[in-house]
């Protein structure tokens, strides 16, 4: 009979010290969280063009000022 890749991945966990299953258990948590999370709002009324926070900067005039 064929062992799932689930019961091998819980297999190898086993092996781990408990810290370490600790934190795997903690980021898929916060995978599923992130998953979770619905998107933002669409801006209305907002600059054109790409967002300059995601770039790290921001442009007002032709004067670019990093945070």
């Amino acid at each position: 009979m064929p062992v799932s890749e689930e019961t091998k991945r819980t297999e190898a966990r086993r092996d781990l010290p408990p810290a370490a299953q600790r934190a795997l258990k903690e980021a898929e948590e916060r995978r599923r969280q992130a998953a979770a999370r619905q998107p933002a709002p669409r801006e209305i009324g907002g600059r054109d063009g790409p967002d300059p926070a995601r770039y790290g900067d921001w442009e007002v005039k032709g004067i670019a000022s990093d945070f």
